[in-house]
């Protein structure tokens, strides 16, 4: 049980979303909370104020009568649920909830508290909202798809509750819940935010950092299987480079190695032998950029990753909608919060970096497929006998396919704007869509990751190398060897590689 006092952390996103730990919020958000929606209810008496007492949008300027506020906000909700397309998968709506869950917490947002503590309870208690992939621009943040959010917790909709997709009211009778209490501006301040994109961008985050531990593991493995020179992991050459990530990657490689028997030292092999008879050397004097540039290529990407992780962990600890309720100012503020440009912005930056770390995995792959660049496996690492037995040679298909679609996806949302709302909402962040293209980017680079780590097993099972590889690469080994068998027979292969994708995805890599 963690204690949630309206402030998360990556660890925290962790603990709730993967690891599925309940919370428990402290008193001092419910204070919070209270303190906020009392204010607010006194000093929109006789003000105007947006969302309150308005419309909303372009119909800003309408005023609401005092006796249809409490409607105003189901009409908003209803009329926004409005999402169409595949319904986003639970661990994302999730963490969809957990991010609107400590916005609201913040007291900025002038709700009932039953906001929080029926929010608090769908998330320990698994009943997740169904809320749609297509409908938000990002701009007043993700109005169609939190709007269906805000129609669960008004007891409406549907949710996915123990496998099933089930009506909310049918649930909250089963679990004895009750609906919010809609008393001020529950409707637009559940719905008026960022979370659906920032809670859907936090996981990306998580997934691609085991993504790019795999990778590492992956690209050190591939360095002392086909022998290769340790220099250019060497830290006086990447510490004479001042980027962090560069020397981080090179650090990790390096201790991933440090056991093997089959990296080679540039003394041993070209500067303390006498060559002067050589006019061509058999050997190669440097590798192929995909395993001689690992720590320059996947450097920018360790770099980007944890820019990304801190300017979403900064949006998910602001309050993102509108008006802004400042309890110690004793004001209203009217303005852009809920704009969800940074997290486009960051979306667009990772899934381009994931994108780069799957051309290189395919590039490492194609390189154990080629016997005429690795001159020391069959080709396709066939364990079968050639010309009648094929080996790797289909899913290197699948592989390059699925990179290709990755350099597509990679295209920006960030600037994709359309003016819409009657042109209020005249320029928009396009956020949601940035992260479920992400999404789906780096779904993708695990199934090309997943190719790669069985072509790796298969290349150390043709060498007979198990006992010579780092202790590293032999848990490598060990973990996907578990998963899938060794081919020497031409057998229906995507089955194994769905397997390793789903190992991949769900087991941190502590090779």
């Amino acid at each position: 049980m963690l204690t949630f006092n309206g402030k998360l952390g990556i660890e925290d996103f962790y603990k709730i979303i993967i690891e599925n730990n309940k919370i428990k919020v402290e008193d001092s958000v419910f204070k919070t909370v209270e303190d906020s929606f009392n204010f607010l209810k006194e000093f929109s008496k006789n003000k105007v104020i947006y969302g309150v007492n308005t419309g909303f949008g372009p119909m800003a300027q309408y005023k609401i009568k005092d006796s249809e506020r409490i409607q105003l906000q189901y009409n908003l909700i209803r009329s926004h649920a409005s999402g169409t397309g595949e319904p986003i998968a639970p661990q994302y709506v999730k963490a969809a909830m957990l991010a609107r869950l400590n916005t609201l917490s913040l007291g900025n947002s002038g709700v009932h508290k039953s906001v929080i503590e029926l929010m608090t309870e769908l998330l320990n208690r698994d009943i997740t909202p169904l809320i749609y992939q297509h409908g938000g621009v990002g701009a007043s943040g993700d109005l169609v798809q939190l709007a269906h959010l805000a129609l669960v917790l008004i007891g409406e909709g549907e949710v996915f509750y123990k496998g099933e997709r089930l009506a909310t009211k049918e649930v909250f009778e089963k679990e004895n819940l009750q609906p919010i209490s809609v008393e001020l501006r529950e409707g637009l301040a559940l719905m008026n935010g960022t979370s659906v994109m920032t809670g859907i961008g936090l996981v990306n985050t998580m997934y691609t950092r085991r993504l790019l531990n795999w990778m590492i593991s992956c690209s050190a493995a591939i360095n002392e299987i086909v022998k290769a020179y340790d220099d250019h992991l060497s830290e006086e050459l990447n510490n004479s480079k001042k980027h962090k990530g560069q020397r981080e990657i090179a650090k990790s490689m390096r201790e991933h190695l440090k056991d093997s028997k089959l990296t080679r030292k540039r003394e041993h092999h070209l500067y303390d032998v006498n060559n002067d008879e050589v006019s061509v050397f058999q050997d190669k004097v440097q590798e192929y950029y995909s395993l001689r540039c690992v720590p320059q290529v996947l450097g920018p990407v360790l770099d980007t990753l944890n820019n990304v992780e801190q300017i979403l962990i900064e949006e998910v600890n602001s309050a993102n909608d509108n008006p802004i309720v400042n309890v110690k100012k004793k004001h209203v503020y009217h303005g852009g919060n809920f704009h969800g440009d940074y997290v486009s912005l960051e979306m667009d930056k990772l899934k381009i970096v994931v994108t780069k770390m799957s051309m290189l995995a395919e590039r490492q792959l194609n390189y154990l497929l080629n016997p005429s660049l690795n001159n020391m496996l069959p080709a396709f690492v066939n364990l079968g006998q050639l010309g009648l037995n094929f080996g790797m040679q289909g899913v290197q298909f699948t592989a390059t396919s699925t990179t290709a679609e990755n350099q597509m996806l990679s295209n920006p949302m960030y600037v994709h704007s359309i003016p819409n709302n009657n042109d209020n909402q005249d320029i928009v962040s396009m956020g949601t869509n940035a992260a479920l293209i992400t999404k789906k980017v780096i779904e993708n680079a695990f199934e090309v990751m997943a190719i790669e780590l069985i072509t790796v097993v298969q290349a150390i099972e043709y060498l007979k190398a198990q006992n010579k590889v780092s202790s590293k690469t032999k848990k490598l080994y060990d973990e996907i060897r578990e998963i899938v068998p060794i081919f020497t027979k031409d057998v229906v292969m995507y089955p194994h590689v769905n397997k390793v994708k789903e190992y991949i995805m769900n087991t941190p890599c502590n090779a």
